[in-house]
């Protein structure tokens, strides 16, 4: 594997190069260009306001805030996934003639899109200084966690790059992975705390004494993550959530961020992107054989 990293080095030209084409042509001719990219999440997370907020009578304080602070990287994640199904296998007619390290068709793919998911968090920035503004002013959204935000995007970036090394992959040599994948992540939105809290799931496990379901849902990775994002990017307050069945919603304080959970997903993130490179660098040499 040291050996392939040393090749892709050498190559980081066309690397960039590859990411710097990804970026022009993704919306190439388009007036609004890069925010097209955050059309789709605002648009998603009005609507998830709106039926939760309004119609469902959820009262949390800035729901929008937690529901784009948790959406945001489930999309990044998402398109890096769908974008690198395809990477290898369109690419084709060039593995064929031209030699290059193969890794650099999903990575060039993943990099393009953690651009777009750095530009998206400026914009929800500027999106948390209005809920401040519009409040008053009373309580900075802007605290000291936001420090280890850094570390989350590394983390994030090393799970999607794994996974996105084993899809493309395996989607050069059976196309139904690309099908399997968009139903495994539509499935995983609603297995994952974006559109309600962690603290829902733990409150309604716990009342039928599935404490260990807790945690075994999240060692969903992507469920660790979203709700790492959450308790990192909007100020802990109090959320409204069901206790128990039949019970009232009621609003309880957010529980404390559970770092055996994280290190346990910094593991299996790291583990993906190791594999997944030996794995793609295990069958690259394949590739021109597909018909």
């Amino acid at each position: 594997m040291l050996s392939e990293l040393k090749e892709l080095w050498k190559f980081r030209e066309l690397l960039w190069a590859m990411v710097e084409r990804e970026l022009r042509i993704r919306y190439k001719n388009s007036f609004l260009g890069f925010f097209w990219s955050l059309v789709n999440p605002l648009a998603t997370v009005l609507v998830i306001t709106v039926v939760f907020k309004y119609f469902l009578q959820n009262n949390t304080d800035n729901y929008s805030a937690y529901v784009l602070a948790a959406y945001l990287p489930f999309i990044f994640f998402q398109i890096c996934l769908m974008d690198s199904a395809q990477s290898v296998l369109g690419a084709l007619p060039i593995i064929k003639k031209v030699y290059f390290p193969r890794e650099i068709l999903p990575l060039a793919s993943v990099i393009a899109n953690f651009i777009h998911f750095l530009l998206a968090f400026v914009v929800y920035f500027a999106y948390l200084f209005v809920l401040w503004a519009v409040t008053g002013f009373e309580s900075s959204p802007f605290t000291w966690k936001i420090g280890f935000l850094p570390v989350l995007l590394l983390v994030n970036f090393a799970l999607a790059t794994g996974v996105a090394f084993l899809v493309s992959a395996y989607n050069v040599f059976y196309e139904d992975v690309k099908y399997v994948v968009g139903v495994a992540l539509y499935l995983m939105f609603f297995l994952t705390p974006i559109m309600y809290f962690s603290e829902t799931v733990y409150y309604a496990l716990r009342a039928r004494g599935l404490d260990w379901a807790y945690y075994a849902y999240h060692l969903n990775p992507v469920a660790t993550l979203t709700t790492a994002y959450r308790k990192t990017l909007v100020p802990t307050g109090q959320i409204e959530v069901q206790p128990g069945p039949g019970e009232a919603p009621v609003k309880m304080f957010m529980l404390d961020f559970n770092w055996g959970l994280f290190w346990i997903t910094v593991a299996i993130s790291f583990l993906f992107l190791v594999v997944g490179y030996a794995v793609f660098n295990k069958l690259k040499w394949r590739f021109v054989e597909r018909p």
